[in-house]
């Protein structure tokens, strides 16, 4: 089990806990990029509201054209983001069921085995009580 601060560990699975961070980053980096869009946008707009009173219809077109192509380049990002961490998912949910398996095979395996001693046990303190009874016959046909 891993400590806060220890480092990953190559070839373990990451903790559930650690999948929202990566969701936290990807927004984190969703929203740095949307204010670079906007930025770049209201600069656009300003130089066009600076050229022949605020646009020339040709300029509209091209920004409106960046516009799409940057809302379908995040769409793409954001999707290509998703999948890959419902896959990190997937692959903790498998190995988790792996897991739970194996737990599940060793309670069958202990209880199998509680009960082979409780059997053996029992079997040998029949034994045994025979053999005493065996020994007490012995000693009272003797008197």
């Amino acid at each position: 089990m891993m400590a806060d601060g220890d480092p990953p560990i190559p070839g373990e699975p990451t903790p559930l806990s650690e999948a929202p961070a990566i969701s936290e980053a990807a927004e984190r980096a969703r929203e740095r990029l949307h204010e670079e869009i906007e930025r770049v946008r209201v600069g656009v707009e300003e130089m066009m509201a600076e050229q022949a009173g605020g646009g020339d219809a040709r300029v509209q077109r091209e920004l409106e054209s960046i516009r799409e192509e940057t809302r379908e380049y995040v769409k793409r990002r954001v999707r290509k983001s998703e999948k890959r961490l419902d896959k990190a998912i997937d692959r903790i949910e498998r190995r988790l069921r792996e897991l739970e398996e194996r737990v599940d095979g060793a309670e069958q395996d202990r209880r199998l085995a509680e009960w082979r001693i409780h059997t053996n046990t029992e079997a040998m303190l029949d034994g045994v009580l025979r053999e005493v009874r065996a020994i007490a016959d012995l000693f009272a046909r003797a008197r």
